[in-house]
């Protein structure tokens, strides 16, 4: 049964966080030294992330993502990879990760039936990293990059932040890197999302901007086919390589966003800067029927009007999106707890 929003976006894809822990502190997600964490009680059970994922397909959800959080933190993730790999309607099961415990946990995820990964690469320089992430952990990334290669089947994608005077004098470099590896980059625009505490808009590489940078080092750059649902811009090089951008912050996709977020403790969000959310986890703990749950989310997603990214374009003044007093709060505020 598939169910539509006010913009007749389609309810087709989902981002599961499996934890709010992480262990890097990237500069655009976890700038700050200290953080409020999710009470350990709150957090959704294998079983209960099961269950609720089948009422989502049964709502239309064919695409499933896990995210953190570092989603490789939670215990035993493989296990929840088998369980969700056995719900009949999921056509794709992935996983974003920055890589740092992937060349271990790699073979047990394949085996539990996970079938693409998508890990976070935003340098190549190893005090850059260091400077990034506030980790020494680019070694074990690379690692983690060379264990997907061999190991799974599907195509590996990277993605990287882009931020002018941090990184971005390395977009040929990286590009380089994933055409050697058979792999595609995305280039992600700097976003102002909850927790990018020290965001503003001169940081911001436009899309561009990077594709003019691209085109004076690799030659012509040429649009190619886009899922009409997919996030990220994708062109091609005269070599056949592919790459792709996700401009949210100077071209956002809102009108064609047919992703929904879980939190690791059960708030479901319909838009990545949404301030509120509905309590799942209340739902299923109080005994509430799938058949009410199901009327409940469905009920919220039919009145969904949520166009997140292109209104903070439409403002005037644009700064901060979330006071960090109100993140110390309100931890569900924070990028981080509600998944990328």
């Amino acid at each position: 049964m598939a169910i539509h929003d006010r913009l007749a976006r389609p309810l087709t894809s989902l981002r599961l966080s499996v934890t709010d822990r992480c262990n890097l502190r990237c500069q655009y997600c976890m700038p700050e030294p200290d953080y409020v964490w999710l009470p350990r009680e709150d957090i959704l059970h294998f079983e209960e992330i099961v269950r609720l994922t089948r009422i989502f397909v049964r709502l239309g959800v064919s695409r499933v993502r896990l995210t953190g959080g570092e989603p490789l933190l939670r215990r035993n993730i493989s296990e929840l990879v088998r369980q969700l790999s056995g719900v009949q309607g999921i056509e794709d099961l992935a996983l974003t990760t920055n890589g740092v415990l992937l060349a271990d946990l790699a073979p047990a995820l394949r085996a539990a039936g996970l079938g693409r990964i998508t890990v976070s690469l935003d340098t190549l320089d190893r005090a850059r990293f260091r400077a990034i992430t506030r980790m020494d952990e680019l070694p074990r990334v690379l690692r983690g990059i060379e264990a997907a290669r061999a190991t799974f089947d599907g195509p590996l994608k990277l993605d990287a932040v882009i931020i002018r005077g941090t990184n971005d004098e390395e977009i040929d470099a990286l590009l380089d890197f994933a055409r050697e590896r058979g792999a595609e980059i995305r280039f992600i625009e700097y976003m102002d999302v909850g927790g990018a505490t020290r965001w503003s808009t001169d940081l911001v590489v436009p899309r561009d901007e990077i594709l003019d940078r691209i085109a004076a080092t690799h030659g012509r750059v040429e649009p190619t086919t886009k899922d009409g649902w997919a996030p990220a811009d994708r062109f091609v090089l005269e070599d056949g390589t592919t790459f792709g951008v996700i401009s949210s912050t100077t071209a956002p996709f809102c009108r064609t966003c047919d992703r929904s977020r879980l939190t690791a403790d059960g708030l479901w969000l319909l838009c990545l800067y949404a301030r509120e959310g509905t309590n799942v986890r209340t739902l299923v703990r109080n005994g509430t029927s799938d058949e009410e749950i199901a009327r409940v989310l469905s009920e919220a997603w039919s009145v969904r009007d949520d166009r997140g990214a292109e209104r903070r374009l439409e403002g005037t003044a644009r700064g901060t999106l979330i006071p960090l007093v109100s993140l110390k709060q309100n931890p569900h505020l924070e990028m981080h707890t509600r998944g990328g």
